[in-house]
């Protein structure tokens, strides 16, 4: 081996060297995280379908490339909130839970951490918001941000109206109401005081048909103060993000459509048939631009929140029903919720909570800062991955949180910047934007499921007792999720479907049959001829540079978040070895012959297993202890470099003998058994 720990294997080329030159850049650190499951339920397929798994194939090939040290995956339990409260308190007063709502969450988080595990999520730290000391970490940040976030004058105490329950005599948290999302074209089943399923933020005097969930009564709207955020402050900002965004190539297009549309104008929405009548009264509201495109309702546009305000208010009072736009407003900070982290008492405001959204929001940060501290490392170490020009945070998440993650923390994190002048691209040492890649639904029977809804999912455990993890790997990260919702339909939960077509096995194929078979074939032909060893000769050239192309393809697919392309490129790419591998071994006769296939197909194998330890990790490993090499075959360092490169003792390296009908990506023995 020469100084660089580089031996006599090598086999680069000028043609590898132009190949090369075609590689995308990547952050020398790197975070990775996902949306935060709630903290009252054990986890569905979704949430390991929809982006958990998605973060962890991307960190897991974030580590092969950049190098573990340089990588820190994290996620965890959303703990608090008044959805947790609220299940909490049901739980305990059926008789199906006992102990406190700590307890209740700790089990929780424990069942999610234990799922994710079996499903080989590698996570650096899961962490939970109100345990331990991620919890302690979390909740000291969270007083830091809102301390921050005063001084700078972002913050105001504005008395807002919130639901009451006379009949219990108490103010209703937001999930402790229900009705009819106000926002113009939304088609969420089931919105609450303030938002509804799909993210859209409104006044709890807007919400439609408004129902306790308490006795069931219309409750009424008392003042109460809160803390809010003035995110309408940073629209400029937000608007020069978004155009950021638009012209990165990495950036999925649909999260710029939705940020586009929080960044629209104040306006309403009024049906046609009372046109006359707004027409009539228009010298009485706020100056407005009428849009009339013909459609069932026409379209008020106001200079400000405001004014909008004030006009629904004028028209409510005339009985003009009308229904508001997306915009930007204020972003709610507190609550009232009990069991929440406690707001700073500033301005004699006492004993609030910090709304669940906003503070989930730098929970990453929290637990990135918990597992550094796992590592030995100072206080400070965080800002390395978080206030870096040289590191990004990837953030995966459902198209349902764009908002929250693309505006609202965009907008927070803008905020958070020392001095003055604020920008959409921080300075090396601020706190720099993240990089969302936002996931479209995983459907359920081609519906949208939840567990909270009619259509009920099975969770992600029930999945392993039908398809082993690494058929769910590679299913789930198939699925063209950057593009459009797409249905999970497995047959094992779906009757409809005939024959012996399951999409999840089929899916999986890619390795318990395509790549099984060219390993066996390679193993059992080197066996017969070779003993085991593998002959010394070089690659043939077409064949190094067929693998070259493929490296750079599936980088790039990597760099663009584009898994399904990703998935299609390995697929081809073994399919064609094994079609070459049936061709030539039915000709080949020398030991000349069989020799050069073997070294050509071991090099698709050799190059296979790097590119496909981020998606089937235990079973990649197991390919590599057949082969006897070291941990040096997952690194980037030395993509290009064949397998003789990892074989120190040349000639005499032996790799482990495989017995007859041995599978390296196996399948549950159920599937035998149907």
């Amino acid at each position: 081996m020469d100084e660089h720990g580089k031996n006599k294997g090598s086999q680069l080329n000028d043609e590898t060297g132009s190949i090369r030159q075609q590689r995308p850049p990547f952050p020398k650190r790197a975070v990775v995280t996902a949306g935060m499951p709630y903290g009252e339920k054990t986890l569905h397929f979704g949430h390991v379908g929809g982006n958990l798994l998605h973060a962890d194939i991307y960190a897991r090939f974030l580590r092969d490339r950049i190098g573990a040290e340089y990588v820190i995956a994290v996620s965890g339990t959303d703990c608090y909130g008044a959805g947790v409260e609220k299940v909490y308190e049901e739980r305990v007063q059926s008789g199906a839970f006992v102990g406190s709502i700590e307890d209740f969450v700790r089990k929780n988080h424990d069942d999610q951490e234990a799922v994710l595990k079996k499903y080989g999520i590698a996570l650096d730290l899961y962490a939970a918001s109100a345990l331990d000391e991620p919890g302690r970490i979390h909740k000291a940040l969270s007083a830091e941000v809102f301390n921050k976030l005063y001084e700078g004058g972002y913050l105001s105490l504005t008395a807002t109206r919130q639901f009451y329950d006379a009949v219990n005599n108490v103010f209703l948290n937001g999930r402790q109401v229900t009705g009819r999302c106000p926002i113009q074209g939304c088609k969420s089943e089931t919105a609450y005081a303030d938002e509804c399923a799909l993210g859209h933020q409104f006044s709890p005097e807007e919400l439609i048909a408004p129902v306790s969930a308490l006795s069931g009564e219309t409750p009424e709207l008392r003042e109460i103060e809160n803390w809010y955020f003035d995110l309408v402050r940073f629209r400029p900002l937000l608007e020069a993000y978004k155009e950021s965004l638009d012209h990165n190539e990495t950036t999925r297009k649909y999260l710029v459509s939705v940020i586009e549309e929080f960044l629209a104008p104040s306006s309403i929405y009024v049906k046609q048939e009372s046109m006359e009548e707004v027409v009539s009264i228009r010298g009485e509201l706020p100056s407005f631009d009428l849009i009339d495109e013909g459609k069932s309702s026409f379209e008020l546009v106001f200079s400000s929140l405001d004014d909008r305000r004030k006009a629904v208010e004028a028209l409510a009072a005339r009985g003009v029903r009308c229904r508001t736009g997306k915009t930007l407003v204020p972003f709610r900070l507190s609550g009232n919720v009990p069991w929440g982290i406690e707001v700073p008492e500033r301005d004699g405001a006492k004993d609030l909570t910090f709304w669940v959204w906003p503070e989930s929001l730098w929970a990453p940060v929290s637990f990135t800062k918990a597992c550094l501290k796992t590592r030995g490392m100072g206080e400070g170490a965080y800002r390395d991955f978080w206030s870096s020009k040289d590191a990004r945070v990837y953030q995966f998440i459902g198209e349902d949180n764009i908002y929250f993650y693309s505006v609202a923390q965009s907008g927070l994190f803008m905020a958070l910047q020392d001095g003055a002048e604020k920008t959409c691209a921080p300075a090396d040492g601020q706190l720099q934007m993240t990089t969302v890649i936002p996931n479209r639904h995983v459907l359920y029977m081609k519906k949208k499921a939840a567990s909270s809804g009619a259509v009920k999912p099975p969770s992600a455990e029930e999945l392993l007792e039908v398809y082993s993890p690494e058929q769910l790997r590679l299913h789930f990260f198939h699925m063209n999720l950057g593009q459009s919702s797409v249905s999970f339909s497995p047959k094992a939960f779906d009757p409809s479907l005939k024959g012996e077509y399951d999409p999840v096995i089929y899916e999986g194929n890619l390795t318990t049959n395509i790549y099984n078979r060219l390993i066996r074939s390679c193993f059992y032909t080197m066996q017969k001829h070779f003993g085991s060893t593998l002959p010394d000769r070089s690659i043939t050239p077409e064949i190094k540079v067929e693998a070259d192309e493929l490296i750079v393809a599936v980088e790039n697919a990597m760099y663009r978040f584009e898994f399904n392309k990703m998935f299609e490129l390995l697929d081809q790419y073994l399919r064609q070895a094994n079609k070459r591998w049936a061709e030539l071994s039915r000709v080949a006769e020398t030991a000349d012959e069989w020799a050069q296939l073997l070294v050509d197909s071991f090099h698709a194998v050799r190059v296979a297993l790097t590119l496909i330890h981020p998606l089937v990790p235990d079973g990649s490993e197991r390919v590599r202890e057949f082969l006897r090499i070291d941990e040096r075959i997952w690194s980037w360092d030395y993509i290009f470099e064949p397998l003789s490169f990892f074989i120190e003792d040349g000639a005499a390296h032996q790799m482990k003998f495989l017995e007859p009908r041995v599978d390296f990506f196996e399948k549950p023995a159920v599937q035998y058994e149907e």
